[in-house]
């Protein structure tokens, strides 16, 4: 028998093992739904290489830095018991956007098959979330550095884990939170604003598969929660269909870390009073502080006590990064109407185009609207208007209306920002009239 033996120089030290990448489970739906939770850690050094950590010492062998902020990823039901497609991008996004240990927590098996199964996990998981975290706590780690993100049914997992830990934890993000089930639930099996320092949710689905009503300290309901521009409007799209809404949270939110567009909201009692250019600043609640989509500290507000459950309206445009830059658009007639009038205006700059709507009522003067448009106000060099016609089979319509036309960038803090075309406008039903607006940039 032959014996080899390797001698390394003096001050040499063997190679060390390097850790094996851990990727997400993949499980038979058809095959029950038993829970086998994994925690993979992804650190700046190898973002896209999962390190399974089970035990402290995973963690310590593992590049997990105590002094850094914890963001601990949550994904929801897997219908197919497939990866979730989006986490791969959030994760890298997180690892440039932050200086922190990123967690990605694989539930695959506990959330395939049928939703209510998975439902049924969720306390369970909570449980399971709960006991790991102890692990970090035990570490050095401090509750208030612990941020978790989940998606979907991941967010009332996460609002679980935070009740667990008695509103301790630093930060909830919920990405359009689950509503099957959850809309009438109860505080304690859903997320809410008691289950952390700080709780958000964006909303982007609240008609078919996200919750409807706000469920933190600041709720993003963003083209008021519904009906996201640039997803498919016809069964015919299939899968697209069912999920684009829903998925736009996640989209919404990776766009955010990774642009410096800022995606801003603005609190409102309606989506309706949003539009109608009823909430254009941020006094109320939030004293001038507007709230936005990302990793801003509180999401930029800066008040203590936070108010709960603030509802946040914005805007956004179809594709990424969908940032919109929000102007509120005012008329004044010089005479009032026996009748509503509305004047559609669109804004034109050298790349895009975008309108909204201005409706003044009867016997008022003046009506106003937002709109949102994908570069800064002043890069707008053009607007048009259009008065609408009424309904009527038997004539044309040949009203004619005038008025001043004004505008200004959301937040509206004072009058300084408003610009005003320099002369009245003359609108006939039916026909566009052009101006050219111009707009200092600030």
């Amino acid at each position: 028998m032959l014996l080899f033996c390797f001698v390394f120089p003096p001050g040499d030290t063997p190679p060390t093992e390097q850790p094996k990448c851990t990727d997400f489970q993949n499980a038979n739906p058809f095959r029950g739904t038993n829970l086998k939770v994994r925690f993979l850690l992804f650190t700046p050094s190898d973002p896209r290489c999962g390190n399974l950590v089970e035990e402290s010492g995973d963690l310590q062998n593992s590049g997990f830095n105590v002094t850094l902020g914890t963001k601990l990823i949550i994904h929801g039901f897997r219908a197919l018991g497939t990866k979730p497609s989006w986490i791969e991008k959030l994760i890298g996004a997180l690892l440039r956007a932050a200086d922190a240990n990123v967690i990605a927590v694989d539930w695959v098996y506990g959330s395939t098959g049928a939703y209510f199964s998975a439902v049924e996990n969720v306390v369970k998981l909570g449980l399971k979330i709960s006991s790991f975290l102890s692990k970090l706590l035990v570490l050095g780690v401090p509750e208030s550095s612990i941020h978790i993100i989940g998606v979907s049914l991941g967010a009332h997992v996460g609002g679980m884990v935070g009740h667990f830990y008695k509103g301790q934890l630093g930060w909830i993000t919920g990405l359009d939170p689950a509503g099957p089930e959850y809309t009438r639930a109860s505080l304690e099996e859903r997320l809410d604003a008691g289950d952390a320092l700080f709780v958000e949710a964006i909303h982007t689905d609240t008609d078919n598969l996200g919750i409807r009503i706000p469920v933190g300290h600041v709720d993003y309901f963003v083209n008021g929660g519904q009906d996201q521009p640039g997803c498919p409007t016809f069964i015919h799209a299939g899968y697209s269909y069912l999920i684009c809404d829903h998925m736009r949270a996640v989209d919404l939110y990776i766009s955010a870390l990774e642009n410096l567009c800022p995606l801003m909201a603005f609190p409102c009692a309606s989506y309706k009073a949003f539009l109608a250019g009823h909430c254009l600043d941020c006094f109320n609640p939030f004293l001038l502080s507007c709230p936005r989509i990302g990793l801003v500290e509180q999401g930029g507000v800066k008040i203590e006590p936070l108010p709960k459950e603030v509802k946040v309206y914005l805007l956004t445009t179809s594709r990424a990064p969908y940032c919109a830059h929000h102007s509120l658009v005012e008329f004044n007639l010089q005479e009032p109407r026996n009748k509503d009038t509305h004047i559609v205006v669109t804004f034109f700059s050298s790349n895009a185009t975008s309108s909204g709507k201005i409706t003044i009522p009867k016997q008022k003067l003046q009506g106003r609207g937002v709109l949102a448009h994908p570069t800064p106000q002043c890069q707008i060099h053009q607007v048009n208007l259009k008065l609408q016609a009424s309904r009527q089979f038997w004539k044309k319509d040949r009203t004619t209306i005038v008025g001043k036309f004004c505008t200004a960038p959301l937040p509206v803090n004072d009058n300084k920002m408003t610009v005003c075309l320099p002369e009245p406008v003359n609108l006939q039903a039916s026909v566009t009239v052009s101006r050219d607006l111009k707009i200092m940039c600030v």
